[in-house]
This record gives structure tokens, C-alpha cells and sequence, in this order.
């Protein structure tokens, strides 16, 4: 799973646990470790969960993990500190908490660690089925996944993006932070299928424009959308033509509806069946599936 960098008496305890269900560990200097498995958060003992924080393991010095985490090279991950996580081997993103060091707006770094969450990928082949099947069996969209963090949105795009490649379209997947293929340094992580071509890190915008040129994919699938530069992005791939399937946390439906995007689908849980939505944020789901099928097929 990647998580060698943890203290050994951690890694110990979450050997006593089904990895598949584990999503998110949450590291807080003094303070019990807690972990969320299957949609609930317990605390961490040295034999697995505990609903009894006096059995859980107490979590260390932070800084440490830190180094460990980054190979000892904690300023070859500086921008990623800029930005409040780190994503180490296996696609494994860690987020940061301690003192925000700034100049004027903008932050410099982040010092004196004290929180770490640390956010477990899967991949769950087959799990965007449903939206695959309402939205792009017969043609490509403009569609953005939102909810609550930890819901699953990368998985989600992980799986498209796979489906996509088994359509043999050329998929270009914008990785920024590293999640949803998890490539290390020798080119090996999540199997996205034949077709994707995969570039990390960078400016979405620049990257964006780049990538049309030299790469001519048919779709883009990117993460995480949140501020005007990266809306930006998507309206130039609209303008050259292409699609774009990604994710943000924006979940206000009036502030949806004014993106450039044709469907918006909302994760309600990990398991749970998505709810789909048109370019008005009218829910499409609801009807029945072969009506919601005619409806998508001939543009909404």
C-alpha cells in the first residue's frame, strides 16, 4: 500500500485491517490515531479498530513522518507544501497541517507540522459504470463529478478515463497532483488502459494548451477543478473542440450551472448510486432508464 513511511507500531496495527476498506488515516501529534474504514471513522490500537480511545496508539512527533514520506528531501516537495499536501508512491496524498508561513497572500511554506491526513487511492474497476453507461456510451461530454471531499471522485475519474481508453479514444489525463494514476518514477501505477497518455504536475491552463497540440487527445480527465485559472482550462479544450470530464468540491448548484459543462453527477456516498444532472442542474436521473438513455443520446 505505500505506507512504509509510517511509524512501525501504525504500520503493525493497520495490518490487522482489510486495506480495501481503508480510505483516509489521520495523524495528530498527542493525539490518538483514527482512521476511516468503510464510511466511519474509529480510532487505530495495536489490533486493529477500537471504538475505545484509551486502547488506541497515541501519534508521535510529526516531522518525522514528514521526512520519511518525502525520502529525507522534504524541499524537492516544496510547491506541493505551497499547496498543503504532498502525494507520495502509490498515488497516496497527505495533507498538511501546522504554522502557514506567508508573504502577503500567498503561503511560502508550511512549518512545525501537527495534523497529517493521509488519503488511501483504490481502484475499483467498474465502480463509474452507472454514469458510463447514461453519459458516454454513445458520445463524449463535458461532465464534472462534485461532492464532500472523500467520496471517491478520483476513483471515479480513474475508471472513466479507463472505459474511455477501452473505446480506443486517445485520453489525456491531466494529473496534477499525482492521484488518479499514482505514476512513480519508473512509469509504473494505476492500469489506465492502452490509450491514455498521462502528465503530471504544472499549470492546468499551459498544460492544457501544450497537451492539444502535441498530444491530440480526443478527452481530457483531470482532477480537482476549484479556481477561475483551472475553469479557464476547460473552456479552452471546449473552444479546440475536446471534452472534459472532471471533479471539483464545489457542490452550490447555482454555481455549477454557470461552468462550461453539459452534465454535472453528484456523489451522495462511496457505495451509493450517483444522481445526475443536466447543463440547467435538473436532475435526469430520476427518470426511467431507457427514457434517460433516448434523452442523453440525442443531447439532454
Amino acid at each position: 500500500m505505500g505506507l512504509s513511511f509510517l511509524p512501525d507500531e501504525i504500520n503493525a496495527a493497520l495490518s490487522h485491517l482489510n486495506a480495501n476498506a481503508l480510505t483516509e488515516i489521520r495523524l495528530r501529534q498527542g493525539k490518538p490515531v483514527t482512521v476511516a474504514y468503510g464510511e466511519k471513522y474509529c480510532y487505530l490500537s495495536m489490533f486493529g479498530l477500537t471504538e475505545r480511545r484509551e486502547n488506541a496508539i497515541v501519534c508521535g512527533e510529526i516531522a518525522p513522518i514528514v521526512n520519511s514520506a518525502t525520502g529525507g528531501s522534504v524541499y524537492s516537495y516544496a510547491e506541493q507544501i505551497r499547496g498543503g499536501f504532498i502525494t507520495c508512491g502509490h498515488g497516496i496524498r497527505i495533507g498538511l497541517a501546522g504554522e502557514y508561513v506567508t508573504s502577503g497572500e500567498n503561503v511560502n511554506t508550511i512549518a512545525g507540522f501537527t495534523s497529517l491526513n493521509i488519503r488511501i487511492p483504490h481502484d475499483v474497476k467498474g465502480c463509474s459504470a452507472y454514469i458510463c453507461k447514461n453519459l458516454l456510451e454513445n458520445s463524449l461530454k463535458n461532465i464534472l463529478i462534485f461532492s464532500k471531499p472523500g467520496l471517491g471522485k478520483t476513483t471515479q475519474l480513474r475508471d472513466m478515463a479507463r472505459f474511455l481508453s477501452g473505446k480506443r479514444l486517445n485520453v489525456l489525463v491531466f494529473d496534477e497532483r499525482n492521484e488518479i494514476s499514482a505514476t512513480d518514477g519508473f512509469g509504473n501505477g494505476f492500469d489506465l488502459g492502452d490509450n491514455v497518455d498521462i502528465i503530471r504536475s504544472g499549470n492546468k491552463l499551459k498544460a492544457f494548451e501544450s497537451a492539444i497540440r502535441s498530444m491530440r487527445p480526443d478527452v481530457i480527465v483531470t482532477d480537482e477543478l476549484y479556481g477561475k485559472a483551472d475553469f479557464e482550462a476547460v473552456k479552452y479544450a471546449a473552444d479546440c473542440g475536446l471534452c472534459v470530464i472532471a471533479s471539483t468540491h464545489i457542490t452550490d448548484g447555482e454555481s455549477l450551472k454557470r461552468l462550461p459543462f453539459e452534465y454535472f453527477v453528484e456523489l451522495k456516498s462511496i457505495s451509493g448510486q450517483p444522481v445526475i444532472y443536466d447543463k440547467n442542474f435538473v436532475a435526469v436521473c430520476g427518470c426511467g432508464a431507457d427514457d434517460f438513455d433516448r434523452r442523453v443520446s440525442v443531447g439532454g
